[in-house]
Order: structure tokens, then sequence, then C-alpha cells
């Protein structure tokens, strides 16, 4: 079952990424600081999360990394370009926060502190998104919420380290969302 889930999960992954992917240079514009802190958070927790018992669990995780990965490299192409000194500001702040974890080489605290950075790499996106809604597609956003559950269905073992990301982004992933539809008129 935990299998299924994580294959599933797998899929979800693929299929909002693609469409997302597909949107850039049509409309969407990803934040690159967003996506640049993604890659690196996606990476520290699938990391952590292999290391502590993730199992299967793992396999959607490792896929959005390789998205994310994509999806940062053609932000430097096609994404926004109106970069504001907050949003510098937000990236040297979140980049700072994964100091503690070069020295602790703590999976659980590493985790913890990718969280944080993760949510706060949102905060660029955010801003964007209220101020330009079309930049951005909420089939990813919808698609994160139900990837992320999947994952906490096929977990292998179910402790801080390995679903904290998680449940933090099934929330950030919900707002989004809710924003985009909202200051789209659609909510």
């Amino acid at each position: 079952m935990k299998e299924f889930l994580s294959l599933l999960g797998v899929a979800v992954a693929v299929a909002g990424n693609v469409h997302y992917v597909r949107q850039i240079g049509r409309g969407v514009e990803p934040h690159p600081y967003t996506w640049a802190l993604g890659t690196l958070v996606t990476g520290i927790t699938f990391v952590g999360v292999l290391l502590k018992g993730g199992g299967v669990g793992v396999w959607p995780i490792a896929v959005s990394f390789l998205f994310t990965l994509v999806i940062f490299l053609f932000s430097l192409r096609y994404g926004l370009k109106h970069i504001k000194t907050l949003d510098t500001t937000l990236l040297v702040v979140a980049l700072a926060g994964l100091v503690p974890w070069y020295f602790t080489h703590d999976p659980t605290l590493s985790v913890m502190i990718a969280v944080g950075v993760d949510i706060l790499s949102f905060v660029p996106t955010i801003r964007k998104t209220w101020e330009y809604p079309e930049t951005e597609a909420s089939l990813l956003y919808a698609a994160n919420v139900a990837r992320h559950a999947l994952v906490l269905g096929a977990l292998g073992a179910y402790n801080l380290t390995t679903m904290s990301h998680s449940i933090a982004m099934m929330l950030v992933n919900t707002g989004m969302v809710a924003l985009i539809l909202w200051r789209r008129g659609k909510l």
C-alpha cells in the first residue's frame, strides 16, 4: 500500500510539475529566489527523510527535487525579472538559516531549519502573486498539496523529521492556491 501511495505521489508530482514547466514563458514567471531555495530545501529534506526512515515515501520527494531544479533553471531565463529589495533580504535571511545545519549535521535539526527556510522562501512568490496573480499556475500548488498528503501516507516512519516538511508544505501550498484564485477573482 505504501508503495502504491508513493507511486501515486510520484505521478501527481510529475503531472503538476510538467504542467507548470509547460506554462513557463506562457504567462507563468517563476520567482528565481523561491525556486533556488526550494531546490536546496527539497534536497536537504530528501536526505533527512531518507536518513530518518522515510522509506518509499522519499520517492515523490526525489522527483520533486529534480523538477524544482529544472524550474529553478528555467526561472533564470524566463522567471520574474522585477526582483525587489525585500526579496533579496529574505533570500539572505533564508540562506543564513542554513548555517546551523552545516555545523550540526543532525537530520532533524537540518530538516526543521530547511522547513523554516522553505516557508520563508515562499514570501517573494507570495508578494509576486499578490501583484501579478496571472504569473502563477494554481494547478502546481494543488498538486503539491496532494503529493505531500500521499508522501505522509507512504512514509516508512513517522517522526518530526519525516513529517514536518510535508505538513508545512500542505499549508503553504493550500495558501498559494487560495491566493491565486482569490486574486484572479475565482474564489
